[in-house]
């Protein structure tokens, strides 16, 4: 091989100009060390829950019967019901929220919450076993869930108290129901879109579609498969419709 055509390493991750430090990351957001600290302490929320649960099903504080129910409301039910109590008393605005503000925060204890379901789809699968078990686990969450919904294999949802769906709606198989996308604004700022998504009656969702943060889909529309939504926008008559210019 040629001096010319010898391949170069690659530069030591610490060499590389265009790889800024975490706490260079979260210094371009204007954070304060009490905030950079709260982001980690939520990090810590789905090692938590697992520890509590784990606690609870292996202490032998009960007789299996009663530490088994226990276990379920501890992994199921607690998670949904911590997040309606956390939502009552620090509602979350929607629409574009500054990264950092505080219901940027609020959003993200709540999102912690549910991130053991997400690294874990089966917690969820064996809920969409029971016919409407898992649509009303979701009201549970705050999400609105009509009647008659059908929730194909690998559906997966991110932020299960932002959802408002009609009656008689199919989701295809892997379909993502991402209710926040993180993105910059006209000024280049980082900031989040939050807001549910609606889906109307009678709705067929078509497989591996993508849906972001306040995505309407009109009642009796069947969108294609692989359908990936901008934040805001409409699915109607057939067609998608970006979101306004305002």
């Amino acid at each position: 091989m040629s001096e010319g055509q010898q391949m170069q390493e690659p530069l030591a991750p610490e060499a590389r100009p265009d790889s800024p430090s975490l706490e260079t990351a979260l210094h371009s957001f204007g954070w304060s060390p009490r905030q950079c600290l709260l982001l980690v302490a939520f990090n810590l929320l789905p090692l938590a829950h697992v520890v509590v649960v784990a606690a609870i099903a292996l202490v032998p504080w009960a007789g299996w019967p009663w530490r088994a129910l226990v276990c379920l409301a501890g992994l199921y039910v607690a998670p949904p019901l911590v997040a309606r109590v956390v939502r009552f008393w620090l509602p979350i605005r929607h629409g574009w929220i500054p990264i950092g503000s505080r219901d940027y925060f609020v959003w993200w204890f709540q999102l912690n919450l549910q991130v053991l379901f997400c690294r874990f789809p089966a917690l969820e699968e064996c809920l969409r076993l029971v016919p409407k078990l898992y649509s009303a686990w979701l009201r549970l969450w705050g999400s609105r869930i009509g009647r008659y919904v059908y929730w194909a294999p690998g559906v997966c949802i991110y932020d299960r108290s932002f959802l408002d769906v009609g009656d008689a709606v199919v989701f295809g198989a892997n379909v993502r129901l991402t209710p926040h996308v993180v993105a910059r604004n006209a000024q280049g700022d980082m900031q989040l879109a939050l807001a549910p998504i609606q889906i109307g009656d009678r709705v067929m969702v078509g497989a591996h579609s993508v849906l972001t943060a306040g995505t309407r889909i009109a009642a009796g529309e069947c969108t294609r498969a692989c359908l990936l939504t901008s934040p805001f926008s409409e699915w109607a008559e057939g067609r998608r419709r970006k979101p306004d210019a305002a």
